[in-house]
């Protein structure tokens, strides 16, 4: 019996042990050294001296430099055409990582991503929402409340308008001739890396006085790269073409504001992989419009 005693005893003890944490207390006053500062004293630097400063030991990291890091690419202008202009590298991956999670939280919301329907039948092939005000390819931007699901299309968040207005203000150093535009509608597209693709159009659905002013769309790119198209008529033999990579921003406007452009393909594994890391972006290319009604 005695002996019974003495091991439940032993197990009161282990079970009043407090637990062992690898993570070191954040209020290091809390911690108690049994007054033990003298023996501090030979953890202290000693006197700087000549065989010390030799003796120099760097910092070892268990973090190796360079990996994983964000790293803002150079940003460079390209001039396609007057009233075409394309911000190479625009947006930092930090902002592209910014953009994704927005779009996420709203898109899984009312008023969120859906396959929209033309006026033959058929279905685009994309997913899409709006900002501001809604648009499809049916009712254009007559209808307030979308028609599969009567939901109101969300107020364009802040940062996304302050996006479009700098990269127009920036746009301006390449062509002068670029109006101004204060966006209240963002269109947000998602093309699937298997079958995305749009054809040659143009953007004539906003109001007569946006149009005649050349008011410009900023299109925003992230994810996938897309083989972009784009010229004066719907022939694609004849159409320009240029890649649109993440983080590249795309303006035309002023005399160019009604040119025809597509999407032909979108390259597949082509999105920067710690973008992908940060935010697990499905395969396919995220595409942000902007523009005036």
């Amino acid at each position: 019996m005695k002996g019974i005693k003495v091991m439940g005893m032993m197990r009161m003890r282990m079970m009043m042990m407090k637990p062992h944490s690898l993570i070191p207390f954040r209020n290091a006053s809390a911690v108690s050294y049994d007054n033990h500062d003298d023996d501090d004293e030979m953890y202290k630097p000693s006197q700087k001296t000549v065989a010390n400063e030799l003796n120099k030991i760097e910092p070892f990291s268990l973090i190796i430099p360079g990996i994983g890091k964000v790293e803002d690419v150079k940003t460079s202008c390209v001039k396609l055409q007057n009233g075409v202009v394309l911000l190479k590298n625009y947006v930092s991956l930090r902002d592209q990582v910014e953009l994704v999670k927005t779009c996420q939280e709203y898109g899984m919301g009312p008023g969120g991503f859906y396959q929209p329907i033309t006026s033959s039948g058929g279905k685009l092939n994309l997913r899409m929402m709006c900002f501001g005000r809604n648009w499809d390819p049916i009712t254009k931007y007559n209808s307030i409340y979308r028609g599969n699901d009567g939901s109101e299309a969300p107020p364009i968040p802040p940062q996304l308008v302050s996006l479009a207005v700098k990269s127009i203000q920036d746009c301006k150093a390449y062509d002068d001739c670029m109006p101004s535009m204060e966006p209240d509608i963002c269109i947000v597209n998602h093309y699937s890396a298997v079958t995305g693709q749009l054809g040659l159009h143009q953007d004539r659905d906003e109001s007569k006085s946006s149009l005649e002013r050349g008011l410009p769309v900023v299109s925003v790119s992230v994810g996938d790269t897309a083989k972009f198209i784009y010229g004066h008529s719907k022939d694609v033999r004849r159409a320009n073409r240029v890649l649109l990579e993440s983080g590249d921003v795309l303006i035309f406007g002023g005399k160019s504001r009604h040119v025809f452009h597509g999407v032909t393909k979108i390259i597949s594994n082509s999105a920067p992989r710690l973008l992908i890391q940060q935010t697990d972006l499905r395969p396919g290319r995220l595409n942000l419009t902007f523009r005036q009604y």
